[in-house]
């Protein structure tokens, strides 16, 4: 047995002992797949093991997130911070070595993977920050920027819809560094991949334009697979697909090329016929053969050498050109410079009223001005989300430094490739659809929370004000159920001050998303000089309209749009010598974050008469209001109407809320 052949049993044979320790996993495509990943790593992929975040090195993407043992066996081996015991301890509590791979806990991966097509979609926005990093920083003389984005996909990838919406735009923008390896091995869980797929896999992406290489059954012929690498990386105008036909379970004389190799342990007596197929000691489990360790560790100092012949490198590009050089570093720390926020308008009464997704371009274009990696988009919305950077065209193929994503019609696409862009850094990324249509982007929304990417979501026509459209475009329940999710923070304004202010909130957090919630309708501009600070917004809630006497008789909450309501509901409240306090809650993570002392300031705990105003699902709202409380809200669907007749209808009115204060207050 060669060299090669012994470190690829060894990755094979260190996930299955480490799926049958845990009793839980997926032993069947490590052991297919790794020749394809033993031949990547140690011939075609540039990385440093001694640090893992360097920013020229290549990106790998394990869509097929099941195979999680594969990856973890190939980083050990070649000298990242994972050891032995971290191996051992797969899929347990506390370790850096879970059931899929997760961003920012194991060293080496780059993105969380698992639901299937994400990681597919992460890895072309981080080709496309790649692309546009290099034609904005790079020069004739110096390529400072030049890496490539590679991934293992797997047919349930591709029969997710999500794959579709890859690869399309993938193809379209010619995205040429970036590499897919597809694991064909005809084998989901339900059975033989005949059930339900019968796909030209690649017909299909030739059609999309890509340069596809079909290796046919060669899944052990490394030789194959690294000219196929080869020939990817040097075709620089199309994303590349490989096509590997593999035998999941390799090697495993009762379970090859059967589903019951994908999602469970083999088994002690068929691991020992597999240690002997592989010519290896059935006694012997975790075994790294010394041999293997001092032939794999040579990636050591490989990317040691990368890794400093690029900061030499990147020496000489400070020297002569000093200011592309701070932009960079300053991109990709992120750090907001000083005055970054100066362009951004105050707005007044004079103005006349505002929807706040115009005031939203306003500061997507004033901010812009000032932080050069802010890049974003829409999904084929823009006229009506008003995202456009103005200084800027559209990113397209041989435009790559231009700051618009034009996403097409694929709002899971925008939001999954956002986060790509947003782990890959030097981008602050953000996206932009109808709130409506979140639910097409939900799966890549939840996983940017998981992995508490910075990545900004600006989401307009936010409730029943956007009318006419009706029932199937008016959101009711996303409010309730986008703040359920951890690591989200959710910011609905109710005038153009607040959103400048939103604005700000967002691009300051660091520790999660951010979702804009904005108004199609035009919205009143609030009289600062009369009312509280819009300020106050930083703080998550506040005081907007305080009450005459020492304590309140009610306390009016409300965001976005329906602010305005429980302002004039408060004012109607007076005549009733009903004294009401009005606070503004446009992001109940924000408010939490504060100390219990101010909290209480706004909401004192001896006030139990209280009112949420809400158009939307009245879920959650209890935290606020308590037992005591009331909530205006909207607990069914939407409908097709002026919106003024269907705030009316719905009984979100200041007649209605001062109607229920009143019996509140006077029972």
């Amino acid at each position: 047995m060669n060299i090669d052949e012994k470190c690829i049993n060894t990755i094979r044979c260190l996930a299955i002992d480490a799926v049958e320790k845990a009793n839980s996993g997926h032993p069947g495509t490590p052991m297919a797949l790794a020749p394809a990943a033993y031949v990547l790593w140690m011939e075609h992929l540039r990385y440093n093991p001694a640090n893992p975040k360097w920013f020229n090195r290549d990106r790998f993407i394990l869509s097929n997130g099941h195979a999680s043992m594969l990856q973890y066996a190939i980083l050990h081996l070649t000298g990242y911070k994972i050891t032995l015991d971290d191996i051992k301890n797969f899929r347990q509590w506390g370790s850096n070595t879970p059931g899929h791979p997760e961003y920012g806990l194991t060293p080496g991966v780059e993105i969380t993977t698992g639901p299937l097509g994400q990681g597919l979609m992460n890895a072309v926005g981080m080709a496309i920050a790649e692309a546009h990093l290099a034609a904005v920083y790079n020069t004739k003389e110096q390529k400072i920027i030049d890496h490539n984005t590679y991934v293992f996909c797997s047919d349930g990838d591709f029969m997710e819809g999500a794959s579709h919406e890859a690869a399309s735009i993938a193809g379209h923008f010619g995205l040429g560094k970036l590499i897919v390896l597809y694991d064909d091995n005809h084998i989901t869980i339900e059975g033989n991949t005949s059930l339900t797929y019968s796909d030209d896999v690649a017909k299909r992406f030739e059609s999309y334009h890509w340069h596809v290489q079909n290796l046919g059954d060669k899944g052990n012929d490394i030789k194959a697979i690294s000219d196929a690498f080869e020939n990817a990386k040097n075709e620089t105008t199309k994303p590349s697909l490989i096509i590997l036909r593999t035998h999941i379970g390799y090697g495993s004389p009762n379970k090859q090329d059967k589903p019951e190799a994908h999602g469970s342990p083999l088994g002690a007596e068929e691991i020992k016929l597999v240690k002997k197929f592989y010519g290896r000691p059935e006694d012997k489990f975790f075994w790294v053969p010394d041999d293997v360790k001092e032939h794999m560790k040579v990636t050591i100092e490989k990317g040691r050498a990368l890794e400093e012949k690029w900061n030499k490198e990147f020496e000489e590009y400070k020297k002569s050109n000093p200011e592309l050089a701070k932009q960079l570093n300053d991109s990709i720390k992120q750090v907001l410079p000083e005055g970054w926020d100066k362009e951004i308008l105050v707005y007044n009464q004079a103005g006349g009223q505002k929807a706040t997704r115009e005031i939203s371009s306003d500061v997507i274009n004033a901010v812009a001005k000032n932080i050069p990696w802010l890049m974003g988009g829409s999904a084929d919305l823009e006229p009506s989300t008003k995202t456009l950077i103005k200084s800027s065209g559209y990113f397209e193929k041989g435009k790559y430094e231009n700051r618009n994503m034009g996403w097409g019609i694929r709002e899971h696409l925008m939001c999954a490739a956002s986060s790509g862009m947003s782990a890959h850094g030097g981008i602050r990324p953000y996206a932009s659809t109808f709130f409506i249509f979140t639910d097409y982007a939900r799966p890549a929304i939840r996983l940017a929370c998981i992995m508490k990417l910075p990545v900004i979501y600006v989401m307009t026509h936010d409730s029943i004000g956007l009318g006419e459209d009706g029932t199937t475009h008016q959101p009711i329940e996303h409010l309730a159920s986008l703040r359920a999710i951890p690591n989200m923070l959710v910011i609905r304004p109710s005038d153009a001050n607040e959103t400048a202010y939103a604005w700000r909130a967002a691009m300051q957090n660091t520790k999660g998303p951010t979702m804009l919630v904005l108004s199609r309708q035009k919205l009143p501009i609030i009289d600062r000089n009369k009312y509280a600070s819009s300020e106050g917004l930083m703080k998550g809630a506040y005081i907007l309209s305080p009450e005459q006497s020492k304590i309140p008789d009610v306390i009016l909450i409300a965001t976005g749009s329906e602010v305005q309501i429980a302002l004039e509901a408060g004012q109607e409240l007076q005549k009733e010598k009903i004294d009401a306090r009005v606070v503004s809650m446009p992001s109940w993570e924000l408010f939490r974050m504060q100390e219990q002392e101010y909290r209480n300031k706004v909401l004192p705990p001896e006030v139990k008469n209280r009112i949420a105003i809400e158009a939307a699902f009245p879920q959650g709202w209890c935290e606020w209001v308590g037992d005591s409380g009331k909530v205006i809200g909207i607990p069914k669907f939407g409908t097709s109407a002026p919106y003024q007749e269907i705030y009316q209808h719905y009984g979100i009115t200041v007649k209605d809320i001062v109607s229920i204060s009143i019996k509140m207050v006077r029972k």
